[in-house]
């Protein structure tokens, strides 16, 4: 039975951490180290498809087989490409990260407000300190849990958290997670293809009734950066990760035995697969392998969609995917809601993290 690791905790929030002051320090404290083998330097730039949506949104399956094939390299490869043309209102993406920017400027007092509360997702961190009391995130981030439909479930935490002034947030949060939102159906669907299946619409399908996590991350500038990351290496656990940069760089994906640089594009948003969609696929698409660095002098920001399935419904592949002489199932069936408890126990994710759950998950459940 694999062991495992959950890292020590302790009794802190995040009014102990302010960036404001932190970021004119010349040494980065303690709790914000990394180890030496998460800050190996980055080797070039990452080489990643763009794939043109616009041809497979109009219905023309000539380009739909070519975006597919770029999608199916990309995730057979290291699970990770660029879309454009993907049917944004003008203008929405760039209100949006100047939105974050809006919140991120308001005093401390004024984030804690809306700071998360334990056994919460949504709310206000700054270094995830409430969580854990060493390799701290050089970050602060709002996160929000998404659902379809009414009630507007952002506009309505932020109102209740900040008040009616700061309403204007939590709208074009709204606004932005719709179209987020309806972007990844249409992801899922291209997805499906890109595997073959026959039934192309499987996974959109499958996503249809399920829910979204929304995070926006605010990266302070530090003066140490080869010391402190972002966020550190991991895999998403969540299904698909849809990621608007802003253009300072720092994102960095694993892929071909080294850390590579995945630079901002305008108009471009980064597409990530993470672990349920690589239990999803049995195992052919992989989970994405990436982390952020901080910048010396620039702040940097992005706004991250992760697209979860509802959570009591079954992670099992299609039929397809497990039927032949050489194919087996990689993962036992799990729920959404399993998965995301056990990472939000003390785990902290990294690139072992579906394969721990799977390994836990077995030795409790064992006729799962």
């Amino acid at each position: 039975m694999v062991k495992v690791k959950r890292l020590k905790t302790k009794e802190m929030n995040s009014s102990d951490v302010n960036f404001s002051l932190l970021k004119s320090q010349t040494n980065v404290p303690v709790e914000f180290v990394w180890p030496e083998k998460d800050m190996t330097p980055s080797e070039g730039d990452l080489d990643l498809p763009i794939v043109d949506l616009s041809g497979f949104l109009k219905g023309d399956e000539a380009e739909t087989q070519l975006a597919a094939k770029a999608v199916r390299d990309a995730c057979m490869a290291h699970g990770t490409f660029l879309v454009v043309n993907h049917g944004f209102k003008s203008g929405l993406a760039e209100k949006a990260l100047e939105t974050s920017s809006l919140f991120f400027g308001l005093s401390k007092d004024e984030k804690l407000k809306a700071c998360r509360i334990p056994g919460n997702i949504s709310g206000y961190t700054a270094g995830h300190s409430q969580r854990f009391s060493s390799n701290l995130p050089w970050n602060e981030t709002l996160t929000l849990a998404f659902k379809k439909g009414p009630p507007q479930v952002l506009e309505e935490f932020l109102t209740s958290r900040l008040g009616n002034d700061r309403r204007e947030i939590g709208q074009v949060f709204q606004e932005f997670c719709d179209a987020m939102n309806g972007l990844t159906l249409e992801l899922m669907e291209l997805l499906g293809i890109s595997m073959g299946l026959k039934d192309r619409t499987y996974y959109r399908r499958f996503f249809e009734d399920g829910n979204a996590i929304f995070r926006c991350n605010y990266y302070p500038p530090c003066k140490q950066p080869d010391k402190t990351l972002g966020v550190g290496p991991h895999n998403d656990p969540t299904a698909i990760t849809v990621l608007l940069q802003d253009d300072v760089v720092g994102l960095e994906v694993f892929a071909g035995g080294r850390w590579q640089i995945v630079r901002p594009r305008p108009g471009a948003l980064v597409v990530n697969v993470g672990d349920t969609f690589m239990a999803l696929s049995n195992g052919n698409y992989k989970s994405c392998y990436h982390r952020a660095v901080v910048n010396m002098e620039k702040v940097r920001r992005s706004l991250v969609f992760f697209s979860c399935p509802r959570e009591d419904k079954l992670i099992v592949p299609p039929p397809e995917l497990v039927q032949g002489e050489d194919a087996s199932r990689k993962y036992p069936d799990f729920t959404w809601a399993q998965l995301q408890r056990f990472t939000q126990s003390g785990y902290r994710v990294d690139n072992t993290t579906l394969h721990n759950f799977s390994s836990w998950l077995t030795s409790h459940y064992p006729n799962n």
